[in-house]
Formats: C-alpha cells, sequence, structure tokens
C-alpha cells in the first residue's frame, strides 16, 4: 500500500511540474517566489490532511490536537498571503 501512495505523489509531482513549467507565468517568477508557493501549497495540502482526519476522529484528545495544528497551519498560510 505504501508503494500505491508513492507512485501517486511521484505522479502528482510530475504533473505539477509539467504544468508549472508550461505556464508562462512560471518564466517570470524568482527562485524566492517559487519557493514560497512551494511552501504555501505544502501547507494547504497539511491543512487538508489534517481536516480529513478531523472529520473522521472520534477521540476528543486527539480532536483537540487536530484543531490546534489547524489553527496554526491557518496561521502560517495567512503570513504567506
Amino acid at each position: 500500500m505504501a508503494r500505491g501512495w508513492e507512485s501517486k505523489s511521484v505522479e502528482e509531482q510530475i504533473e505539477a511540474a509539467e504544468v508549472g513549467s508550461s505556464s508562462p507565468d512560471a518564466e517570470h517568477l524568482t527562485q524566492a517566489q517559487i519557493e514560497l508557493l512551494w511552501k504555501k501549497e505544502g501547507l494547504q495540502r497539511s491543512r487538508a490532511r489534517v481536516l480529513r482526519d478531523l472529520e473522521h476522529c472520534h477521540n476528543t484528545r486527539y480532536r483537540e490536537m487536530l484543531s490546534a495544528a489547524l489553527a496554526g497551519l491557518d496561521e502560517q498560510i495567512s503570513k504567506l498571503d
């Protein structure tokens, strides 16, 4: 199962790279801007995963931890905007 997830991730990264490289705006971005975009996308993926986990969680303490993590991710994302 882990192997399937790994290949799915690699496939998504390849697609993202192809889409990013074919975009005319990609040519005008600095290295710092590209790194900022990657960081923001990573935070947004983490936020989506935490939300998904929160929807399926029944343990009160774990829900509290996930809620705190979600608030932290939201804060980090807002700082990047």
